[in-house]
């Protein structure tokens, strides 16, 4: 029933696709996916099982290959990089190697001792000659996203490959050119659009400005290639064999990278600013991770640039005040409670958080339990938060930065990896908003990432700490997240895409898992309910959208909305020491797949 009404919904809303702006359309096609999205909640009741090695990613194709790496003796690592060079084929709507990423590796040494955990990040870096003003118009206020969204002023210098690379230098186990062979082969074979894809692009169709993304996705009379098509990309196919070949150099020096620039500075929507040196000049960066406790458990999550590790990390420190598992079956109360941890996490991270090479950001302060426990000790069962702002945690006594206010777009993609030696990864990797920049170069999508600045540099006489600067990454949400137990065993593997909405969708599957005992699949496919610093959102379509009443008498303020999440997660459960067992989760909102040994 909810299917079908939701197909009539959907049909009625592509009929006015001319009237709608590229953010409504997202949201559109979201919803025209969603019938599907339901069908498949109904039949992933459980979840995957497996007991040697997994792949949990947004698309059949990219789960294939990374269990034909896995099954060829390769590692996550491995796999990671199969599936990324997949992606960026068949879902070039949300990532792709012209975008960017962040990854955590759960290292098991083979010898025993306790595994590494470390965190590598590939965000995207704007070029030397941006400026704080680049995205502002005539009028001196802030551009719309569909003026700057579209051509080479949005792109910043793509850092997926170099993270991958240096990931596989350091922890990969099969050459790095056999990763490369099952992308090769779809592109030059061709892969077959799905329903997805084909939704997206017909939302989209309007807007799809740049000659070589309609040249490649559309028809002579400006139709989407429809679902079921042999897709194929022999530009593509050239690229991945250079980068097969001589590894992620080409990407940032000599024709490739000459071909990326051009792209950008010679395009016929806008020119950007970035050059040969700009791409040069990139390093992906090796960190370890944010991780703190979180009851009986390990939280691990990104650093900075992501504010994905940090807000997750505080969310999580203020609810550990209060007995979750005991509120299971008390739905708006526990939405009360997140809601307003995230409320007041979200405050802190919008006025704190920034590129740290640009930004002192206050990351240990914020994470001070102290600090945490002031902050929560606000949170009333009873009554709303009226307004939040933002904390003084240790560290911000001259803070002269104005709050962050830019809207990341939703069009990422997570995947899920776990190998049969006990290693783990979780990525999340984005091109920013859908198709990103729309720009093609070497058969591959350009991101649009500087769109993640904030357009106007100033508020109130003070700089924005997300403001657009030169060699400057933008802030992200992504939150690429593993839990470990007690005795240090990698028992979670989780994220999503979503843009800022990530970090309360990964709270949210923490939550059903850590406190309430749901098992991976359920919590992935619970209704989503969600908080920034404004008010609740509650998942339209679903049983949620009934609390609204309750949670009004509590003093909230909430909005029904479209929530078009990606969650791919991979529980892992002991037996005994020498037993365990895989259990892989796809979110049905999206055309995920889960496969394992």
């Amino acid at each position: 029933m909810i299917a079908t009404t939701l197909r009539i919904i959907a049909g009625r809303c592509l009929r006015r696709l001319a009237s709608l702006t590229p953010r409504v359309l997202l949201a559109v096609a979201s919803l025209a996916l969603a019938a599907q999205g339901h069908a498949q909640a109904q039949a992933a009741t459980a979840p995957v099982r497996a007991s040697k090695e997994m792949v949990v990613t947004a698309n059949r194709y990219a789960s294939e290959a990374g269990l034909k790496i896995l099954r060829e003796g390769g590692n996550a690592v491995d796999a990671a990089i199969a599936v990324q060079l997949v992606l960026s084929l068949v879902e070039p709507q949300s990532s792709g190697v012209g975008g960017g990423a962040f990854m955590l590796l759960y290292d098991e040494p083979s010898g025993g001792g306790k595994p590494a955990i470390v965190a590598y990040e590939g965000r995207e870096t704007a070029p030397a000659a941006a400026t704080p003003d680049m995205f502002l118009a005539d009028n001196g206020r802030a551009a719309p996203f569909a003026q700057v969204g579209v051509g080479g002023l949005s792109v910043g210098v793509p850092g997926v490959m170099r993270m991958l690379e240096l990931a596989h230098r350091e922890h990969g186990r099969l050459p790095w050119a056999k990763l490369f062979e099952p992308a090769i082969a779809l592109a030059d074979d061709g892969f077959v659009v799905s329903v997805r894809l084909h939704a997206l692009l017909d939302g989209f169709k309007r807007f799809a400005r740049a000659e070589d993304f309609r040249r490649y996705f559309y028809d002579a009379a400006g139709e989407p290639l429809p679902s079921g098509t042999k897709l194929k990309n022999p530009d593509y196919a050239a690229t991945l064999r250079l980068l097969a070949a001589k590894g992620a150099e080409p990407m940032y020096s000599g024709e490739l990278a000459a071909a990326i620039v051009r792209a950008v500075r010679e395009n016929n929507v806008r020119a950007g600013r970035l050059t040969l040196d700009d791409m040069k000049g990139y390093r992906a960066h090796e960190s370890e991770p944010l991780c703190s406790p979180y009851r009986t458990w390990k939280v691990c999550g990104p650093q900075l640039p992501s504010s994905g590790g940090v807000t997750t990390l505080q969310i999580l420190k203020m609810l550990s005040r209060f007995e979750l598992s005991e509120l299971r079956d008390d739905r708006v109360t526990s939405i009360h409670l997140i809601a307003d941890a995230s409320r007041l996490a979200f405050a802190d991270r919008n006025f704190y958080l920034g590129d740290p090479s640009f930004v002192p950001a206050p990351v240990a302060g914020l994470l001070d339990q102290r600090y945490v426990d002031t902050r929560a000790s606000a949170i009333d069962l009873k009554r709303a938060l009226p307004a939040v702002k933002p904390g003084a945690p240790a560290g911000v006594a001259a803070w002269n930065f104005a709050p962050t206010v830019a809207a990341e777009r939703p069009s990422t993609s997570h995947f899920s990896i776990v190998d049969r030696n006990g290693d783990a990864v979780s990525l999340t990797t984005s091109v920013q908003g859908a198709f990103g920049s729309q720009l093609m170069a070497g058969g591959f999508i350009l991101n649009n990432e500087l769109t993640d600045f904030d357009y106007e540099p100033e508020s109130g006489g003070k700089p924005v700490a997300n403001r657009i600067e030169g060699g400057k990454r933008p802030l992200s949400s992504m939150a690429p997240t593993l839990v470990l137990d007690d005795r240090d065993r990698i028992r979670l593997v989780v994220g999503s895409p979503g843009g800022t909405q990530i970090i309360g969708f990964v709270v949210q599957t923490l939550v059903g898992v850590l406190d309430w005992h749901l098992d991976v699949q359920q919590a992935v496919a619970a209704p989503h309910f969600l908080a920034q610093e404004g008010p609740i959102e509650l998942e339209q379509g679903t049983a949620l959208t009934a609390d609204a009443a309750a949670l009004g008498a509590l003093g909230h303020t909430t909005a029904v909305r479209v929530m078009n999440s990606g969650l791919h997660a991979i529980a892992i459960d002991y037996a005994d020491k020498d037993k365990r067992t895989l259990s892989g989760a796809v979110d049905p909102r999206r055309e995920g797949v889960a496969l394992g040994d």
